[in-house]
């Protein structure tokens, strides 16, 4: 792809292209004369498609035709539908590893904790055991960011509605979730507020976690004090005192844990940011780092090409296990495993779950699958790593930040404001986003729609990537936006 152009083929073998700007009936572009009228991002029929035959973007079928299709069409959910099926017996067929970028030497000034991992910011985090003292975290919070400004990065309350009234693996999952967020090295300190009487007992968090830093940990439950604001800010005290004397140093960038995420996707998303992000994902697997790839219900039709970059056949094994496990979730709830794109995406001109998942997978590059986790696990790298959580922004960010995500890059066709707990980049896949949202948007990839080259885009965005864990804080940070959001697949008591 060069140059700005009307109509945009991704791979020589596709049947579609995609519309940049907005095409009228009667218009030819780039050879090809259109029958309707086509909104940006939205697709072009290259070919006649008979009726039941596939269609490719991409270089693979994003589902089958059920019109016939011919040249100059629109093509959209009135004439295509996804072809996926519930469950599939996958076969492995190791593909050979791609050449990444050789490390350059590039550097970013982080925080090296005594378990060697890396951490890009220096804050105190409150973590409540139940949402019963979410709104007590918050006050403490507050009070403490006033009271300790400039000693440390933040203190911030990352708080939930869960912990209470769950049972067996629910509570589980909610439980390690709140360690594994514990355990993050963007926090230099962290207390745990727990109420008394919940089901999530503090004592059983901790019990869980042994390799938590007592040193940087502190954890009370309000029932057990007279006055758990007082208590709560004295605790904040003690653990500035011991983060204030932390400082950044230079760090390469395999000390990186990348979280790639995209939201609000969009017809532009596997044309621009997306695989921009992806070149990212190449330069830190090259130089050794991680790189963190969730989402699953969004890889369903594009998983394929994962499993052949599994490095040996049991990460290929955790692939499929992972997509047919997430596949019969959706089926045990009665929904189908196609129950996507969103009413935004099929605006933004996405049709079928296979062409979203094909634009989302090349968030993670070209480097070799290493490691597959489950919800609330930690990804150990280098490589890319496949982390199970579903597709939703809040409960799949939070899961990337548990599992080490230093800083997530997220993006976005549509906008959001919200913000996570690791330092999160949002990129829009076309200007007129980043236009219009500015105090959203960190960086804008559709420059690459008006002929800025993907590799100078790549160049723009690792600068802004290491310019971000070294402390420059991005748009949500500004905002005030951050948020976590637990996945809760249980019932209630």
């Amino acid at each position: 792809m060069s140059g700005p152009a009307a109509l945009l083929t991704i791979d020589p073998r596709d049947d579609v292209a995609v519309a940049v700007r907005p095409l009228q009936a009667g218009e030819t572009a780039e050879g090809v004369r259109l029958k309707a009228d086509v909104p940006a991002g939205h697709k072009v029929a290259l070919r006649a498609v008979p009726a039941g035959a596939e269609v490719r973007k991409y270089g693979w079928p994003i589902g089958r035709a059920t019109a016939p299709i011919e040249p100059g069409d629109h093509v959209h959910v009135h004439n295509l539908a996804t072809a996926l099926s519930a469950h599939e017996d996958y076969v492995w067929r190791p593909a050979p590893p791609e050449p990444l970028p050789a490390p350059d030497g590039a550097t970013f000034q982080g925080y090296r904790r005594k378990t060697g991992r890396v951490g890009t910011r220096n804050e105190i985090w409150i973590l409540c055991t139940v949402g019963c003292v979410a709104r007590t975290a918050q006050r403490i919070a507050a009070d403490a960011s006033r009271r300790f400004a400039g000693r440390v990065d933040g203190v911030f309350a990352l708080t939930h509605p869960f912990g209470c009234s769950q049972l067996g693996g629910d509570l589980d999952a909610t439980r390690t979730m709140i360690a594994a967020l514990a355990a993050h090295p963007n926090a230099g300190g962290v207390l745990i507020l727990g109420l008394g009487c919940e089901s999530n007992q503090l004592s059983a968090l901790l019990g869980s976690a042994p390799d938590l830093c007592g040193e940087r940990l502190r954890a009370f439950t309000a029932q057990s004090t007279e006055d758990e604001l007082e208590a709560g800010l004295a605790t904040v005290e003690d653990l500035v005192k011991v983060a204030e004397r932390d400082r950044r140093e230079p760090c390469p960038v395999s000390d990186l844990v990348i979280g790639v995420k995209c939201g609000g996707s969009d017809g532009f998303s596997g044309l621009t940011a997306n695989p921009v992000v992806g070149r990212i994902a190449d330069k830190v697997c090259g130089a050794g780092g991680t790189v963190v790839l969730t989402e699953i219900p969004e890889i369903f039709g594009a998983e394929q090409l994962l499993m052949g970059r599994a490095r040996d056949e049991a990460v290929f094994q955790g692939v499929a296990d992972v997509v047919n496990a997430f596949k019969a979730y959706f089926t045990a709830h009665g929904e189908p495993v196609s129950e996507n794109p969103s009413p935004g995406n099929i605006e933004g001109g996405i049709t079928t779950l296979e062409e979203k998942s094909l634009g989302a997978v090349q968030k993670a590059g070209r480097g070799p699958v290493t490691e597959v986790i489950r919800y609330g696990g930690r990804a150990h790298g280098p490589g890319v790593v496949l982390l199970e959580a579903p597709g939703n922004d809040a409960v799949s960010s939070t899961a990337l930040t548990a599992a080490g995500a230093t800083v997530i890059l997220f993006t976005t066709g549509r906008g959001t404001p919200l913000g996570f707990p690791a330092p999160t980049l949002k990129i829009a896949t076309n200007s007129g986003l980043a236009q219009r949202k500015p105090h959203w948007i960190d960086f804008d990839a559709g420059r690459i729609l008006s002929g800025e080259p993907r590799e100078a885009a790549a160049d723009r965005l690792m600068d802004l990537v290491l310019a971000t864990a070294s402390g420059q804080p991005t748009r949500a940070e500004e905002n005030g936006e951050r948020e976590i959001a637990l996945w809760k697949r249980g019932v209630t008591l």
